[in-house]
């Protein structure tokens, strides 16, 4: 199935940071997306689900402050309602947050969504609600990951082939990745990776991120 177009530019979802405050303690969630952003994430989603909104919203421009003039697009996990206070580009929401039709209707048409699925029902629940509704899968977790200890089951690589073929939305493999998983990931359809703490509190946040982007390139080949 191809997506017809709509009037959102594709995301280049290749190198998807998701911000964690508590990993990146030592850093900071700033300085962690900027020098990640300048080794080659290509998207960017603020999520702390500890944060209150007003401290969500304060980290949100900040960030949003670093990523300016990058081109590199800013979401927001769940708190739909604070895009527009942040300035970001989108949101993502999990099974358990908004519903699609409520946050793409906060968002309106320009903003960018993305929703995780967990199976191939999701896939058919969310083409419910209109291809447009939506802008991207995230797909997991594929493996267990301790940055959310509340995750559902692990699905494997079998899981995101088979949801990347019925989608009709680029997926994104969220979930125990790591620079060696990243090959079999691509190869199962995946069109990019979501990743917490292979980036988030890593000594060498540039060097971490280097190391994920050249072992994507290279897994084009």
């Amino acid at each position: 199935m191809t997506r017809r177009p709509g009037r959102r530019a594709p995301l280049d979802l290749s190198l998807y940071l998701v911000t964690d405050a508590a990993l990146c303690a030592a850093l900071g969630v700033e300085a962690t997306v900027a020098a990640a952003v300048g080794a080659g994430v290509t998207a960017v989603q603020l999520r702390d689900p500890q944060a209150t909104d007003d401290e969500l919203v304060r980290l949100g421009r900040a960030v949003r402050a670093r990523l300016a003039g990058t081109g590199v697009p800013l979401l927001v996990n769940d708190r739909v309602h604070l895009v527009a206070p942040i300035g970001a580009d989108g949101a993502h929401v999990g099974q358990g947050d908004l519903d699609v039709a409520q946050a793409r209707a906060l968002l309106g048409e320009d903003g960018f969504l993305g929703l995780s699925v967990q199976t191939t029902a999701h896939v058919e629940a969310a083409l419910a609600h209109g291809i447009d509704a939506v802008d991207y899968l995230g797909v997991g977790p594929v493996w267990a990951t301790a940055t959310k200890p509340d995750h559902a089951p692990p699905g494997g690589v079998d899981a995101l082939r088979r949801i990347a073929a019925a989608s009709p939305w680029p997926c994104v493999a969220i979930g125990g990745i790591t620079a060696g998983r990243l090959p079999q990931l691509r190869a199962a359809g995946a069109a990019g990776v979501a990743v917490v703490s292979a980036i988030c509190g890593q000594p060498d946040v540039r060097a971490a991120t280097a190391a994920l982007r050249a072992r994507w390139d290279g897994a084009r080949a």
